[in-house]
């Protein structure tokens, strides 16, 4: 089961996971140019949904990663995606950038 983890709980998230992980940002070009999300321990790797199947190599099953998109579904078709192949640690960020900026960061923009 994907874990659900608020932006506003995503410190205490990765302190538990050895306080690094991969936040795989599904969202599309135009969108992570319209509000970008970064937060200390985060290696932020930007892969569109759609391109998750043919670039899952990129990414390393053995370490954390929390997924990120507008508002939560996306991202969490992706963390069920990365579970079913293997993926050890998978969460979903619960509110996508959207929550992001109303609970975590308010100068990330809203869409």
């Amino acid at each position: 089961m994907v874990q659900q983890v608020r932006p506003s709980q995503l410190a205490d998230w990765l302190a538990g996971h050895g306080g690094t992980a991969t936040l795989l940002d599904v969202r599309e070009p135009w969108e992570r140019a319209v509000a970008q999300a970064t937060a200390p321990g985060l290696r932020v790797v930007a892969m569109p949904m759609h391109r998750v199947p043919s670039r899952l190599a990129e990414l390393d099953a053995s370490q954390p990663v929390a997924c990120l998109c507008h508002h939560g579904a996306r991202s969490q078709q992706v963390a069920l995606y990365l579970e079913r192949h293997g993926f050890d640690t998978v969460a979903n960020v619960a509110g996508g950038i959207d929550a992001w900026s109303r609970e975590l960061d308010g100068a990330v923009p809203r869409y």
